[in-house]
């Protein structure tokens, strides 16, 4: 959506700039109009000696014509710069949009893999907390736990290689896999206990 609204905004103002533009040019058209039409009233005031003055007259046309080529050529020349500079602020401004919307990709990418490791992990801590309520309420169920200790132990190695590139967690998770395997020898040894009980 702030990229609809980005890519809109910049729209806009191309199109404000356009408008200016076009705006300037047609005033600038008028006044050519304006000159062109005052040339033809003077162009108009030597008709009455055309037949006795024809070279006059051909002065005249020369002139209408040689300012006609100017104004065209001006006009030509400034609506050119003006479509090239926008075309480039046009171009700068499609580069920025493209810039955005690549960070904006990665920056999800990013979202989307710590949201993905943090929902394994609750996902783990509530599998011990089950286990070890399971354990403290029913010893004969310390060998099932075991199992499921081992299985958790698996998993959590694979989870710590998939993070390895961040110190931070891997340690995290070490530290926490080294918490089961105490309570996993505690457990054991109160297995051996239980079993060498008379």
């Amino acid at each position: 959506m702030a990229l609809a609204l980005v890519v809109a905004g910049v729209a806009c103002a191309w199109a404000f700039q356009l408008q200016e533009r076009l705006e300037l040019a047609d005033t600038q058209m008028e006044r050519y109009a304006s000159r062109i039409a005052d040339l033809e009233d003077r162009l108009s005031d030597t008709d009455e000696g055309l037949s006795q003055n024809t070279a006059a007259m051909a002065v005249k046309i020369k002139e209408l014509y040689s300012e006609v080529d100017k104004l065209w050529a001006s006009a030509w020349r400034r609506n050119k710069a003006a479509i090239e500079e926008l075309q480039k602020t046009s171009a700068s401004e499609a580069r920025k949009v493209a810039a955005v919307e690549k960070s904006l990709a990665g920056t999800k990418t990013t979202l989307a893999a710590a949201t993905n490791d943090i929902a394994k992990l609750k996902n783990v801590a509530a599998d011990l907390e089950r286990l070890m309520a399971s354990a403290k309420s029913n010893q004969a169920q310390v060998e099932k736990v075991a199992d499921n200790l081992n299985r958790i132990n698996v998993d959590l190695a694979k989870l710590s290689k998939r993070v390895q590139d961040n110190e931070d967690w891997v340690n995290s998770i070490n530290a926490f896999r080294g918490q089961v395997n105490r309570t996993l020898s505690d457990l054991q040894s109160s297995v051996n206990t239980l079993q060498g009980a008379p």
